[in-house]
Formats: C-alpha cells, structure tokens, sequence
C-alpha cells in the first residue's frame, strides 16, 4: 500500500506495509469434528484437509477425538477380528435396552 504524505509545500510518500491474514480460514471443533470421517478417508478437499490439519495440531480434544476413530478403524479392518464368546450378543442386547430407558 503506497500514501502519500504531505509536509509543508512538498510530497512525499512513503510505502506502508500491511499484514494480511493468512487465505487459510480456521474452523472450530463442531465443523472439524463433523468432517472427522472423510478427513480419515482422505475424502476432502484440500482447502478443508489443510484447515483440518491446523486445527489437529493445535487442539487437543480433536486430536484425541480423531486418534480414537482413527484406531477404530483400523481395528475394524484387521482381518484378526476378535471372536465374542457363546452369547454375547443375546446377553448384551437385554443391557443394552435397560441402559437406553
């Protein structure tokens, strides 16, 4: 940004330098967290991967948030799935119905 200055009877100028803000625009934790899934299957753009990134290395809460998913994911794609015991299911099913009321 150039200004012009006036002193008496003469002109000068002078060049004035103005910060500007950075093109990234940050988000908050409800937009990361809503984007958390597609962030983890790289299905975003790069814009919103990069705000994404900044945030995780800046806020701890996402961070765990998103390590957590990410270590679900990977346990769900282990072909070394964990067996569950004789009936598992059909005696979790009762809890979890008694937790829901």
């Amino acid at each position: 940004m150039i200004v012009t200055l006036r002193r008496g009877w003469s002109i000068e100028w002078a060049v004035v330098f103005v910060p500007h803000k950075s093109a990234v625009i940050e988000i908050d934790c409800y937009q990361v967290l809503r984007e958390l899934s597609d962030y983890l299957e790289a299905d975003l753009p790069p814009e919103l991967r990069l705000q994404i990134e900044r945030h995780l290395n800046k806020c701890n809460h996402c961070t765990a948030v998103y390590d957590g998913m990410r270590n679900i994911v990977r346990l769900l794609g282990d072909e070394k799935a964990i067996e569950l015991p004789e009936g598992f299911s059909r005696r979790l099913h009762p809890r979890l119905v008694s937790a829901a009321r």
